[in-house]
């Protein structure tokens, strides 16, 4: 796994003019830029993908697909399209494009640490690699709109299974799990972590496996493994191993209708799962998947400095 990532990175790096290189490197010891990601539209640092020749591009889309699963490289493949749909209905007033994405390359592979980001809206990627080790949170999916239909037929809808499957857990509980699990009856304008570079301290609401019957408990961690599925199947794995699924929280907020402003999480001592649907009528969807100590590398970059020291 950790070979093909090298592989691909170098594959970007060695397709790049001086000026593009120049555009693209930052240092991975520049820990505030390292933290800092959004998933609004607006610049970035790296170089533009609209920006790139074809098969630049092409390297560039060869690396995310090393990291991420094939579903997921397609609803990757999906949000970053959707910026072209938005632009029309907004008569093109922002000028959005699928090309207004980002990727920053901090250090190369042979320093320690090393990794990159790819970005632009509704779309955040950082990988950084430690000693060998990968971390890939905070990883952000989100889609606006979030379903295009025909005659009432969903014809894109880059987020479903992050949807659907939750519903599915929240209608297959029985009454009292659900009366746990819903603690509000209004959801939050967004995800409650936003872009901030650290969790911090959210209190755990909702139900609890221990609270739910042996087939719902099954649905949870199936939604639990769609998040850490969006990666390819061997850091999937390594993360899900990771994972205190006795200590899981599930809360939903909002209304269970379909259509309707919706909003749920998922902690556990390492894990925060976000998904929010309210904006323009429940249709602008925002997902995340961040590890309390692990985002951006921050426990492996800890524990290498602290071996660097002692040596």
């Amino acid at each position: 796994m950790l070979h093909e990532i090298i592989e691909a990175t170098r594959g970007v790096i060695d397709l790049l003019d001086e000026r593009q290189r120049v555009a693209a490197f930052r240092a991975a010891t520049d820990d505030e830029l390292r933290r800092s990601w959004a998933y609004t539209p607006g610049p970035r640092p790296g170089v533009v993908l609209g920006d790139l020749r074809r098969d630049q591009r092409k390297a560039v889309h060869r690396l995310l697909s090393c990291v991420l699963s094939p579903h997921t490289y397609a609803q990757v493949a999906s949000v970053m399209a959707l910026e072209d749909v938005l632009d029309d209905r907004e008569g093109g007033r922002r000028d959005r494009h699928q090309g207004d994405y980002c990727t920053v390359l901090l250090g190369e592979p042979g320093d320690d640490p090393w990794g990159w980001r790819f970005e632009g809206h509704h779309l955040s990627i950082s990988v950084v690699v430690v000693d060998g080790r990968i971390a890939a949170t905070p990883f952000f999916l989100g889609a606006n709109p979030a379903r295009v239909t025909y005659r009432c037929r969903t014809v894109v809808q880059p987020l479903r299974l992050e949807e659907e499957l939750a519903r599915e857990l929240l209608d297959r509980m029985g009454r009292t799990a659900r009366g746990l699990a819903v603690v509000g009856d209004r959801p939050p304008p967004d995800l409650l972590t936003g872009n901030q570079p650290a969790v911090g301290d959210i209190e755990p609401q909702g139900v609890t496996p221990a609270q739910l019957d042996r087939a719902s408990r099954g649905l949870l961690v199936g939604l639990v493994r769609c998040y850490l599925d969006r990666l390819h199947s061997d850091l999937a794995d390594d993360e899900f191993d990771q994972l205190d699924l006795d200590r899981l929280h599930f809360s939903w907020q909002g209304s269970a209708r379909r259509g309707e402003g919706h909003y749920y999480r998922i902690q556990g001592p390492e894990l925060l799962i976000e998904y929010d649907n309210t904006a323009n009528d429940a249709n602008h969807a925002h997902s995340v998947w961040r590890r309390r100590s692990g985002d951006f590398g921050e426990d492996l970059i800890a524990a290498h400095r602290s071996a660097v020291r002692h040596r």
